[in-house]
């Protein structure tokens, strides 16, 4: 038996949707930031290594802590594309190095996601000074930009722009 083609048209359209869905079309991994090696990271040798020995091996830090320039943090992570767009974490490494003041190492940490805090995130905005109206701004905000000749020749808009004509910008009817 055949099927004629107009009852397969339907089907025809929706099935390059349905396909779309399926986790075949997974989207790649992504390498974000600067993953330290743990074979590089042996190398390293806490009371010897100095900043230049660390930055020959393994590459400047992503950053330096706020109040520490003796603090390196190299931040690394693994994400893919999730709905919308929207990135999804699969692996964090972070790797803290500590150097003292003659700039020697002397602490190397391993954090990875285990190691986070929860961070709440607030939905309110800060308010800012003057950004509010209050009642009274509100009733002489608009005193002097009335202009009954708005529209007439010569006259000025409410807007304040206007038609520059023979008497120029300060002349009859233009409230100066």
């Amino acid at each position: 038996m055949r099927v004629p083609l107009p009852r397969l048209r339907p089907l025809l359209l929706v099935l390059p949707l349905w396909l779309g869905a399926c986790s075949v079309f997974e989207s790649p991994i992504t390498n974000r930031g600067n993953r330290v090696d743990a074979d590089l990271l042996n190398e390293l040798v806490v009371g010897t290594s100095t900043k230049q020995d660390v930055t020959s091996l393994i590459g400047s830090p992503t950053t330096r802590a706020t109040f520490d320039d003796n603090t390196w943090i190299y931040i690394g992570m693994q994400t893919r594309q999730r709905i919308g767009r929207t990135l999804g974490v699969l692996n964090m490494e972070n790797t803290v190095l500590t150097f003292n003041d003659a700039g020697v190492l002397t602490e190397v940490k391993r954090l990875n996601q285990d190691d986070s805090l929860p961070v709440q995130v607030v939905a309110r905005t800060t308010p800012s000074p003057g950004s509010d109206t209050n009642f009274l701004q509100m009733l002489l905000g608009n005193v002097g930009r009335y202009n009954p000749l708005a529209g007439k020749a010569g006259g000025s808009t409410p807007s304040g722009g206007g038609t520059s004509g023979a008497n120029g910008p300060a002349g009859p009817g233009s409230g100066i």
